[in-house]
Order: C-alpha cells, then sequence, then structure tokens
C-alpha cells in the first residue's frame, strides 16, 4: 500500500517516515500511520522516505599491483536513519550514486595496492575499508551502512585461462609424483616377492634333496643288514636300476610326454649309477 496524502490529511505507510514543512521549512517528521495537517497554516507533507533496508550492486574495474585488470562486484545494503530522515531527505539528491562513488574512491585506493593472490585472500579486508569509508561519510546525511559484501572478484579472461591452465598442470605434475611412488612401490614388492619365493623353493629343494639322500641311505643300510654278503655299493647299483626302469616306464604310460631317446643298456646304467652316487657322496662330504 503506498503513502497518500490528501491535502489535510495523509497516511504513512510501515517502515516508512514522513516529512512535514511549514511554509517550506522543514517543521517534523511524521511516523507510520494517518496524519491531519493545516493547510491555512502552510502545514503539507513534503516527502515520505521508506526505511527498509536497501541494496545497491556496484561493480569496479580496477587494477592490481601486478597489473592485472579485475572487475570487483560489491553489494551495500544501507538503509535511512529514522532520527535523522530530514538530513537524509534534504542533504542528497541521489544517494545511490553518492554511495557508489565512495565505493569506487575506496577500491581504486586499496586495490592497486595487492597482488591478485592477495586480493583474493584479502576481499574482506578491502569490504571493511569501504564500510569505514561510507560509514563515516554517509552518516552525516541520514544513511546508516548496514552490511558491505565483496559478492566476486572477476579477473581479465586471459588471466583466468593462464590460472586454470597453471592450477590444471600443478595438479598432473601432482598426479605423476603420486604415480611414480605407487609404481616405485609395486616393483619393489613384486622384487621382494620374487627373492622370498626363490629363497623358499630353495629351501624346498634342498630339503627335497636331504630327504631323498636320508631314504636311499636308510634303503641301503636296512638292505645291507637283511641280505648277507651284500655291499653297499650293489645295493646302490639295485637302487638305481630299479629308479631308472621306473622312469622309462613312467615315460611310457603318461600321453602327454613326447618320444625321449635316451642311452639304454648295462653299461650306460652303471654310468648313471656312478653318477648318482658321486654326486651323493659329494653332497654328504660338503655338509658340516
Amino acid at each position: 500500500m503506498g503513502n497518500t496524502w490528501f491535502g489535510v490529511c495523509a497516511c504513512v505507510d510501515q517502515a516508512s517516515i514522513g516529512v512535514v514543512e511549514r511554509w517550506g521549512r522543514f517543521e517534523k517528521l511524521a511516523q507510520p500511520g494517518l496524519h491531519f495537517f493545516n493547510p491555512l497554516g502552510g502545514e503539507a507533507l513534503a516527502g515520505v522516505l521508506s526505511t527498509r533496508i536497501q541494496s545497491l550492486e556496484v561493480r569496479i574495474e580496477t587494477k592490481t599491483k601486478d597489473n592485472v585488470f579485475v572487475q570487483l562486484i560489491c553489494s551495500i545494503q544501507y538503509r535511512v536513519v529514522k532520527m535523522n530522515a530530514d538530513d537524509a531527505f534534504y542533504e542528497l539528491q541521489n544517494p545511490r550514486e553518492q554511495i557508489q562513488s565512495y565505493v569506487f574512491d575506496v577500491v581504486r585506493a586499496i586495490v592497486p595496492r595487492m597482488n591478485l593472490d592477495e586480493l583474493f585472500e584479502q576481499k574482506g579486508e578491502v569490504a571493511k575499508a569501504v564500510l569505514e569509508e561510507l560509514e563515516k561519510v554517509m552518516g552525516a546525511y541520514g544513511y546508516s551502512i548496514e552490511h558491505i559484501l565483496m559478492v566476486d572478484i572477476i579477473p581479465d579472461s586471459s588471466v583466468r585461462r593462464a590460472m586454470n591452465e597453471i592450477n590444471a598442470a600443478q595438479r598432473l605434475q601432482l598426479a605423476s609424483v603420486y604415480k611414480g611412488e605407487a609404481e616405485k612401490v609395486l616393483l619393489v614388492k613384486k622384487a621382494e616377492a620374487e627373492a622370498e619365493a626363490k629363497y623358499l623353493g630353495g629351501v624346498g629343494v634342498a630339503k627335497q634333496r636331504q630327504a631323498i639322500t636320508d631314504g636311499l641311505r636308510e634303503n641301503i643300510l636296512n638292505f645291507s643288514h637283511k641280505v648277507e654278503g651284500t655291499s653297499s655299493k650293489e645295493v646302490m647299483d639295485l637302487i638305481m636300476i630299479t629308479q631308472y626302469f621306473d622312469t622309462i616306464k613312467d615315460l611310457g604310460n603318461s600321453s602327454n610326454n613326447t618320444t625321449v631317446f635316451i642311452p639304454h643298456g648295462p653299461g650306460h646304467v652303471r654310468d648313471i649309477g656312478d653318477q648318482i652316487r658321486n654326486g651323493l657322496m659329494e653332497a654328504a662330504s660338503a655338509q658340516p
């Protein structure tokens, strides 16, 4: 509902303040509600001001210390002080232009002393400086500055692209470092696993050979004790011949094996037995 007046009476809305004049001179402030005036006495309602909080968005283009052109978007919330509404009514013709001029002046005095990175980090300090200046100036005109927000800082498009490329390059570099460290750990773990597997394989082979040696020794001793007149060499030859024929049998029965040509005959069997016996003797003599 708007403020209305009909010469002898007027209605001032809530969140508004009226200015009453007598013969063109300020007389008093009219609070919200219905008011009667004496036209014959020169009394009239000169105007009405809103006491609601108003918002003004200001765009300022300036240059930083490192020669980067930026655009700052500043939002100012202000209102008329009820007790000083007459100053706001009579002193300023256009308060929005006045506020905008002071914002330009303060921002263009502070930002050129900062680098672009410092501006992003200290935008709250810029807003604080603007607030202090506006409170000091606009308070004398009956206005209260409620809040100042530095909404956005927009560098030149070429600068934004360069900053994005730098950020992307840094992230790629960091990703490469992490990837290299992961591959290094993987190779180290793989090498450790291979070394451990080879060690365990060697231990297994050594234990297997030791068991074979112990078994042959036990068989030779048992056979020598049970069959009188036999020597250890004869028993060893018999065992070797038995193992030899078992091997020939396994090769012949297996369907997965290809044809294998090996020396065959009593003399060759004796040579194989001598080689195995010599190997076992060397292994036994090498033990502590």
